[in-house]
């Protein structure tokens, strides 16, 4: 169940301090009530890792961090995907945006050009925060002149070089972690704004509880920018969809189209379409 952020504001949730993105966990001898801790750890640490890998930082057998794997992934702290876990962001932890570059980047880079075919003549665009909409500004058409409005200042610095592109960058607190913008500021700046389009991104996304976040202000932001976006299009990887995180901001009908991987299953894909969602795989 998350926490829906069109109830109101509420108080605002510190920031953890970012874990060092590298290190290992103690290694062998490790007792079985803590190996998935161990393991949890060291996926958080690294944003991504394969079970061989895993298996030798460990020094447990492959078989043993495959076990462990699926016992945190039916927690909800994992996902597995393609011989890789990934950590699961939750209220209490979120991947740096350095961490999020390593994840699938092929399959961003094509998510962010397919996201830049159904511009249609949208003129004033909304960016969110994030990987996946940093590389969909980047794939903007650079022979039309765009508005770009976003709480990213990685999107902002991007596109600020572009002589075809207005930046309006929005106001409030910086997060260390992603470097979006949030707060009451910017929510308050981007609801006077009526924009063409808004391209969304999102930590996880389910039939039952819609788009979710893990940090209430961030959430608050994602849906002011929904509420004055005419058109709104998710843009994500496959390995958020089936993943429930902290705060929901938006609902699976708040979008003409929801944009990822050809990785996404084929039973999910129908899964998502049939509770109403236009998913479109590339």
């Amino acid at each position: 169940m998350a926490f829906d952020a069109s109830a109101g504001p509420g108080p605002a949730l510190p920031e953890r301090s970012p874990s060092p993105e590298h290190g290992l966990p103690p290694a062998g001898g490790a007792r079985q009530g803590s190996r998935s801790e161990e393991l949890l750890a060291l996926v958080r640490r690294r944003g991504r890792i394969e079970v061989s890998e895993s298996a030798r930082l460990l020094s447990v057998s492959q078989e043993t961090v495959r076990r462990e794997l699926r016992k945190l992934e039916a927690q909800g702290l994992v996902r597995r995907s393609y011989g890789l876990a990934f950590p699961v962001e939750t209220s209490s932890f979120e991947t740096a945006l350095s961490q999020r570059r390593q994840s699938f980047p092929e399959e961003k880079a094509r998510i962010a050009a397919e996201a830049a075919r159904h511009l249609g003549e949208a003129q004033t665009i909304f960016v969110d925060e994030g990987f996946q909409p940093l590389l969909a500004a980047r794939a903007l058409p650079r022979d039309r002149e765009l508005t770009v409005v976003t709480a990213s200042l990685p999107v902002a610095t991007e596109l600020s070089a572009r002589p075809n592109v207005q930046v309006i960058v929005l106001g409030g607190r910086v997060r260390g972690k992603t470097l979006g913008v949030v707060d009451g500021a910017a929510v308050d700046m981007l609801r006077t704004f009526r924009l063409d389009l808004g391209l969304i991104g999102a930590n996880g996304v389910t039939i039952e509880d819609g788009l979710t976040t893990p940090d209430p202000a961030v959430a608050r932001v994602k849906a002011a920018a929904i509420e004055v976006s005419r058109r709104r299009i998710f843009i994500g990887a496959h390995h958020k969809f089936g993943v429930t995180s902290f705060v929901r901001f938006a609902g699976l009908d708040d979008f003409e189209a929801m944009i990822t991987g050809t990785q996404l299953s084929s039973a999910r894909a129908r899964a998502f379409h049939a509770a109403g969602a236009n998913i479109v795989q590339v």
